[in-house]
């Protein structure tokens, strides 16, 4: 069951990125579980990488923020990597 919030949450995380990128098709979203956090690994092009981090990481904390409240709800914590 838990890997079953895991990738709803990854799917989340990939429709948000993907609403914000210009090459959506290079978006990738990779759930690590562990013991107590899944971790949420996002990939963009590199020209992109901005767009997902936004000014003073505004977005990244936004997209941070909905991932903690929609994990309360599950029980689960998860946090975002954004890999370049």
């Amino acid at each position: 069951m838990a890997t079953d919030q895991g990738g709803d949450m990854r799917a989340l995380v990939e429709q948000i990125a993907k609403a914000l990128v210009d090459e959506p098709a290079q978006v990738s979203v990779q759930a690590v579980d562990g013991e107590q956090v899944t971790v949420l690994e996002l990939r963009v092009a590199p020209n992109d990488l901005g767009k997902v981090i936004g000014k003073q990481g505004r977005t990244a904390r936004s997209i941070r923020t909905i991932l903690s409240a929609a994990g309360m709800k599950l029980r689960k914590r998860f946090t975002l990597e954004i890999l370049e």
